[in-house]
This record gives structure tokens, sequence and C-alpha cells, in this order.
């Protein structure tokens, strides 16, 4: 028999929370790992030269793109195929742009925090914070602004399989971006924070331990719930091996947390790698890339 009515709808919704439900359980599944950072500099050459003599940074890639007037360049401590890195975009003719309240800092792990100062300092670096012990806690750090007005916080820490391990981004709802983010993205909160003192709470999320990779860390500070986000910093980039499914999970988790996404998954016309792009509730962009094709566009 053919179920009519009110038992009807029933079951057709019980069948679409139930398949909800399973695709939700994906981004646990999947093959994810933060693969770049995405912002704009006033000079790619004075950048460039600023990570490599000053940050360790090794040049990985670069390509110039005239017919649509940007240059963007490649850099961090390893192959792309496995380490997290920065991808620095110059737009011709733009010398400056406005970083914004929201973003924080990028955060470098190196085992003498205060050696890696000093070579900052002797090469006209910008020290804003002098290296010491974080406030409450014994982990050594410093912070370093770069020529363009990105933030980057060196964090004293034994050999690292990622030393480029933290983009910081600044919410107003942390228990909402929390969600969301395990929901949307399957990060994990990996340590949490809170210093009522100073009147924040950080938390950070990743898809392994603080030590192993890099980790996203939210920071809401109390009472603040807008920040204005400028048009400097542009989005992260993470690995999965299938955008069409994920962009289906994250689109059940814009409707419940808000967000929404900004392009539907398919092949960049051209470059023929697929993905999918979305922002969070607090308009953080974040890009999701096909894993083969990734590796294909690096060969």
């Amino acid at each position: 028999m053919k179920p009519e009515g009110a038992f009807a709808s029933t079951l057709k919704m019980a069948e679409a929370t139930q398949s909800n439900a399973e695709l939700l359980e994906w981004p646990k599944k999947d093959k994810r790992r933060f693969l770049h950072a995405v912002y704009r500099v006033g000079d790619l050459d004075r950048t460039i030269k600023f990570y490599t003599e000053c940050f360790g940074m090794k040049l990985l890639r670069k390509r110039d793109v005239p017919e649509e007037k940007f240059a963007n360049a490649f850099l961090g401590y390893g192959p792309e195929q496995s380490h997290f890195v920065v991808e620095l975009t110059y737009n011709y003719g733009v010398t400056s742009y406005d970083i914004g309240t929201g973003f924080g800092h990028f955060g470098i792990s190196t085992p003498d925090v205060y050696k890696l100062v000093e070579n900052i300092r002797a090469k006209g670096g910008n020290i804003t914070r002098e290296p010491a012990p974080v406030t409450g806690g014994t982990s050594v750090i410093a912070f370093v602004k770069d020529p363009d007005g990105y933030i980057f916080e060196l964090i004293q820490r034994p050999s690292t399989p990622e030393p480029l391990c933290q983009v910081m981004l600044r919410v107003g709802d942390l228990e909402r971006s929390i969600k969301f983010y395990e929901k949307a993205l399957g990060l994990r909160v990996v340590k949490r924070a809170d210093r009522p003192q100073q009147k924040y709470t950080i938390v950070l999320l990743g898809y392994a331990d603080e030590q192993e990779t890099t980790v996203l860390e939210l920071t809401y500070n109390y009472g603040v719930t807008e920040y204005t986000k400028g048009n400097a910093y542009a989005q992260v980039a993470i690995s999965t091996d299938d955008v069409y499914k994920s962009a289906e999970v994250v689109n059940i988790v814009t409707q419940e947390l808000g967000g929404k996404i900004t392009r539907q998954p398919g092949p960049i016309p051209g470059l023929n790698t697929k993905i999918t792009s979305f922002v969070d509730p607090d308009g953080w962009k974040t890009v999701l890339v096909d894993n083969e094709d990734f590796l294909k566009e690096l060969e």
C-alpha cells in the first residue's frame, strides 16, 4: 500500500533526517588537511624577500597572469603536496590593503623564538611584542609585523612537521563557530583557553594535535559580536576527496547555523580543478579543493 497524507509526509521527513545524518558523517571520514592561506600584498617581491630572509620560508612557485592583471607566489617550509603554505596575491597597481579588525595573525613555530626575533630585527623587521612567556602560561611567544601589516605570532616549540602552524580569526559567537567548523569541515577542538581577566577565549581547531599540524585559532573577545573584514585577507583552502558531497554538508550546516555557499561545486574554467567555497556565520571564507585535482595542478 502507498502511504498517504500525514503519514507519508512524516516518513519523508524521517528519511530526509536519516539521509542528512549520514551525510554529516562525511567530513569525519574525508581526507582533509589545510592547503594554503590566501591574502593580498602590495609588493610581491618585497614580501617574498621578507618571508625568505626573516622567516626562513622557501619560495615554492610564482606565476604572473598579465591578462588578468595579477601575480601570485606560494611560500612555505616544505612542498605543497604535504605542507601548509601561504599564497600571496599581487593585483597590478594596488599597493596597500585594509586588513580590518577581524583577521588576527598567522603562527610560525620555531625551536628558538629569541634567535629568530634577533634575525628579524637585524634585517629591519618590526617586532611588535618582544619574546616572553604568554600571559598566564609558560610558552614563549613574540609578534612580528610584515611589510603589509600582517601579524605573525612566533611560538617556541621543539621541532615540528608543520612550522606554519596557525591562522587566527576573530569571531562574534564562539560556540556557534565551533559547531559550524566541527559540522561543516570535520575539524575538532584540540585546545581551549579561557582568559576571563583579559576578557577573551581562544579555541584551536584542527585535524590533528596542534604540535603536528596547522590549526585554525578562533578568538572571542567578550562582548564583541562583529568585526570588519577589510580587503586584504581572503581565505583558507582545505582538501577533500569529494567537493560535491562536501558542499552538500556545508549547505545543511549553513541552514542551521548561518553562512552560505559562495561558489557551487565544480571545475575552475581552464584549470579543471574542482572546488567549492563558502563563508561561515562571521563571513570568513573557506575553499574546498579536490585532492587529486590539486596534486595534478602541482605537477
